[in-house]
């Protein structure tokens, strides 16, 4: 029996194909298991994502039988499930399992669209700005070195030209002192350069601008891919909480996020390089 451990950017896009199947045959999760040949919790385990369980082939196969799918979309599956591996992250002390799902879904994300109200999101950290970060946290300084070299390994994924990465940056992010006026100018001065690649946009919300489309809302991340060979095609919104990520993919949640991040664009500043700039003088 071929199997395969898919990782969390696969197992989301199996599982959120996979209900796209089942919902397309106006079918319940019983009848699919009934024409699967296998029980309910089976069906409701390969819908659910999160659940670390293996993934085989052949019940891949079943459940999309069951669903009604084409030999081409059942083959599909199948290669999700065949080709992707579990990922550098899972042997890297560095990283907290509960954001082992992340760094999946950075890897396979078509564009990933991010808020920040508080601190600079990872990807666009200085190794110096994430180091005093931690150490804040009350990681000594080998845990704090050790998240650093992972933080920074993440960021390779921006070197991807088929990844397009959209941040708004609220200016109280901008403004923490974290790690000293040189650490925040350093970090400044990477956000700037880090404006002129071709798939990276960073923009800044002004205190200026008043209320914002967040609300009361903190930091979210959008991962995702608009993929015309489904079931690559995935969306998944994560919020990070004090130790641990909240991750929602139903569809009325990820186009909530979508049309809030939407408005936080709009109501950016025109010039962020013109207030990058300002603020970078207020650390002098």
């Amino acid at each position: 029996m071929a199997t395969t451990a898919a990782g969390p950017a696969a197992r989301l896009q199996i599982a959120q194909y996979l209900m796209a199947l089942m919902n397309r045959a106006k079918l319940k999760q019983t009848e699919v298991a009934k024409r699967a040949g296998c029980g309910n919790t089976t069906v409701a385990r390969y819908m659910e994502w999160r659940h670390p369980a293996r993934l085989t082939v052949p019940m891949v196969r079943s459940i999309a039988d069951a669903c009604g799918a084409t030999a081409a979309e059942r083959d599909r599956l199948v290669e999700l499930v065949m080709v992707q591996s579990d990922g550098w992250q899972l042997d890297d002390p560095g990283v907290p399992e509960w954001m082992d799902p992340l760094v999946s879904l950075e890897g396979v994300a078509q564009y990933i669209h991010a808020y920040a109200c508080g601190l600079v999101p990872g990807l666009l950290q200085t190794p110096e700005y994430a180091l005093a970060m931690y150490q804040a946290s009350g990681a000594d300084q080998e845990e704090s070195e050790r998240k650093v070299k992972a933080r920074i390994r993440r960021q390779e994924v921006l070197q991807r030209s088929d990844l397009q990465l959209r941040v708004v940056l609220a200016e109280s992010a901008l403004r923490w002192a974290v790690g000293g006026p040189e650490v925040v100018r350093g970090q400044i001065d990477h956000l700037r350069e880090m404006m002129d690649r071709p798939n990276i946009e960073i923009q800044v919300l002004p205190y200026a601008a008043g209320a914002s489309a967040a609300g009361s809302g903190g930091n979210f991340v959008i991962l995702g891919r608009d993929d015309e060979n489904e079931p690559f095609s995935m969306t998944v919104v994560y919020l990070e909480l004090h130790s641990r990520g909240l991750y929602l993919d139903t569809a009325s949640d990820t186009g909530a996020y979508k049309v809030t991040f939407n408005r936080l664009q709009d109501q950016a500043a025109d010039d962020p390089a013109a207030l990058l700039a300002a603020v970078r003088k207020e650390f002098q």
